[in-house]
């Protein structure tokens, strides 16, 4: 009988043991606003983030802007994905690698000629960024900044090649 107790003791033992080596991160989402952009030209840009690893994550961007004629026009939506290279979990450096379909609308005029050019246009853009992470220590609130270079795929001949993207962004975790 003191053997299958000695048994039970270091089964718990050895249970317990690994549990705190490998510890279980709680919040794998995270919505965040894009405060700066919001501030710079009264964008409104939310994203979401969903951690599947210490170290990489999955998410995506929406903006709407009242000014069609904008750097990206007036309505964006996109996925992006992110691995993190900081010494702490889901935190510091990162590098992404994002889509973004976006509407717009020219400024050239059409020539004084009536429907001689529709003006509105959408387009698909790839690119790369790179940024940077804080979090609290209750890994509930953080900060960002990031930014990003992107080709559009399709470009016509009245859109511009080439697309940005920069943020100074507050976020939630849960």
């Amino acid at each position: 009988m003191k053997k299958f107790y000695i048994l039970v003791l270091f089964t718990m033992a050895a249970h317990f043991g690994m549990a705190q080596a490998y510890p279980r991160y709680q919040n794998d989402h995270e919505l965040k606003f894009n405060a700066g952009l919001f501030l710079a030209t009264t964008t409104l840009d939310f994203s979401y983030e969903y951690f599947f690893s210490e170290d990489t994550s999955f998410g995506g961007t929406v903006y709407f802007d009242n000014d069609a004629l904008d750097y990206n026009g007036d309505f964006g939506i996109g996925p992006n994905f992110r691995a993190y290279f900081g010494y702490g979990p889901r935190s510091g450096f990162f590098a992404e690698a994002f889509g973004l379909y976006y509407t717009g609308e020219d400024d050239s005029p059409n020539g004084g000629v009536p429907g001689a050019r529709n003006n509105e246009y959408s387009t698909v853009a790839l690119g790369l960024g790179l940024g940077n992470k804080w979090v609290t220590r209750s890994e509930k609130f953080t900060l960002e900044i990031n930014g990003g270079f992107g080709r559009n795929v399709n470009p016509e001949d009245f859109q511009e090649t080439f697309m940005y993207r920069v943020g100074l962004s507050v976020g939630f975790r849960f």
